[in-house]
């Protein structure tokens, strides 16, 4: 719990600099994303989850609030190919880290290594390109799947 008030201070810091209120819609919505963080939720899969603590609540205020963290920078929108965007807390700018997707079941599983940085390195020295970020997804069959 003690990581969970941490990011909710950080980012209620953040909304709060980038000259934002934090209306009870935000709170309620910004709630459940870090307590699903591992999840990666699609923007409806958020909706359903605040509904069931604020049914008042609508589901363009919950997309406007999605839209919000990501413009700056909270939330970062990820497309797994199954048809809908997912959506991930930016921990940092220094947030790199990959994805495997099983096709079959969907189950989705961060890799934390920064397996790239090298070749960003090599990319900066080779070409003169300073990568800010790149996103990888690793396509496949999980071990429950295969069995």
């Amino acid at each position: 719990m003690k990581f969970v008030f941490k990011e909710k201070s950080r980012i209620n810091k953040i909304v709060r600099e980038k000259g934002y209120k934090l209306t009870p819609q935000r709170k309620a919505t910004m709630d459940v994303i870090l307590r699903n963080k591992e999840k990666h939720l699609s923007a409806d899969e958020i909706y359903i989850k605040v509904k069931e603590q604020y049914p008042e609540i609508g589901l363009a205020t919950v997309y406007r609030t999605i839209s919000l963290l990501e413009e700056i920078g909270l939330l970062q929108k990820l497309n797994f190919d199954d048809g809908r965007y997912r959506y991930e807390l930016m921990q940092s700018e220094e947030n790199h880290h990959h994805h495997l997707v099983c096709r079959d079941c969907g189950k989705i599983v961060e890799v934390e290594e920064d397996i790239l940085e090298e070749l960003e390195n090599i990319i900066y020295r080779k070409y003169k390109f300073k990568v800010e970020y790149h996103r990888v997804q690793f396509i496949g069959i999980c071990n429950n799947c295969i069995k």
